[in-house]
Order: structure tokens, then sequence, then C-alpha cells
């Protein structure tokens, strides 16, 4: 079901490391649109994030193209590079506060796995976030759905954060099983986009993770 909207543009926010993007991250994004009858979704590739400081990583600039050739085809999807071209780490409060700052109407929504609401504590300030966005969490069966409605309250309640459930297909997908299967010779195909699948086979990435 569609949420009912009001007049202020909603605007999906999916951010990642996105190394590599795959067919999971894109159905989130694709789910969250059409549920909260947004008017697109940025595809927000992480710059430095300070938690995952010694992830095996393709470079930024690879990052960065496989996610625009993953979303080439859709065209409520947009790349957003304001992580990418900050300098430093990046926190996902201030990259809000940016936007909002640029575009204080418009109503942001953060798609996030269930995961991260448990660990949504140890982020960097997340009354801020909270105060700039709606938080929208994937159900992935990780957690029960007792847990999970537990957890929403408790954050709810101690924000006083806007956040809802997304309907979505549970896809057992990570970027790190992919580069591994790259490692190791093994197939991609289905795992990511097409184009993005000849993109990580013609540059040579993840050969040795």
């Amino acid at each position: 079901m569609k949420m009912f909207r009001d007049g202020n543009d909603r605007i999906g926010i999916m951010g990642g490391t996105f190394n590599p993007i795959h067919i999971g991250h894109l159905i989130l994004a694709e789910n969250a649109y059409e549920q909260f009858n947004l008017d697109r979704v940025l595809i927000m590739p992480s710059g430095k994030p300070p938690h995952k400081e010694n992830l095996e990583s393709a470079s930024t600039e690879h990052r960065v193209k496989m996610a625009e050739l993953a979303i080439g085809s859709n065209n409520h999807f947009e790349l957003s590079l304001i992580e990418v071209e900050s300098s430093g780490y990046t926190y996902t409060y201030e990259t809000l506060a940016k936007l909002k700052e640029k575009n204080p109407d418009t109503e942001y929504y953060f798609i996030m796995g269930e995961d991260s609401l448990f660990d949504f504590e140890k982020w960097k300030e997340p009354a801020k976030i909270c105060d700039k966005t709606i938080l929208v969490v994937a159900c992935r069966d990780v957690y029960t759905q007792a847990d999970l409605d537990e957890q929403i309250g408790y954050i709810r309640k101690k924000y006083g954060c806007r956040i809802y459930k997304l309907d979505t297909p549970n896809i057992d997908i990570s970027s790190s099983v992919i580069r591994k299967r790259v490692s190791k010779k093994q197939t991609i195909k289905y795992y990511v986009p097409e184009d993005v699948e000849r993109y990580i086979y013609n540059r040579k990435l993840y050969q040795n993770v």
C-alpha cells in the first residue's frame, strides 16, 4: 500500500559503500520508492565511512561508476555524490544537514536495514539524524517482528524519530559475498546488474580479496 502524501517533495536516500552495488540494494530502493510514494531515490555512495576504514575496497571512482551503471535505466533513481565529494570522514547527520539546508521543505526518507536500526545508537549524533529525516527500515527476517517492533518503539521514544517499516523480499546478498565469489572465480550473474558484472570483470576488480 502506498503512503498518502502531501505537497512536499519526498526523496529517498539509499546510501552505502556499494562495494559493489547489487540487486539487493536496488530492490530495497525500488520498493521504498513505491511504498512511500517518493519522487525519486538518491543512490549515494559513501566517501570515507569511519566504520569501514579497513574494508578491502574498490576505489571510490570504481564504486561510483558501478552505482551509475546500475541505475542508468531507472529514471527515478539519481546518483548523489554529496558524500564522495566531502573531505575527511563522512557522517550521516552531516550529509542530512547539507541536504536540508539546500532543500528545507523536502522530506527525506533514509533507507536502512533492520540490523542498522539495532546499531543506531552507536551512530554519530543519532538525534540530529532523526531531526532531519524519516527512517525507513527494511525487514530482512534477521530479527523477529516482536524484537523489531520493540526496537522501533524504543528509538521512537528516545529520539522522537519517525520510523516506518519497508515491506521487501528478504534477499540475502552482501557485497562481501560478491567480492569473495569474484576472487574464487565463481559466477556473480544475477547478483549484480549485467553492466556492473561486466565492469567488475573488465576492470579486474576483487581478484585478490
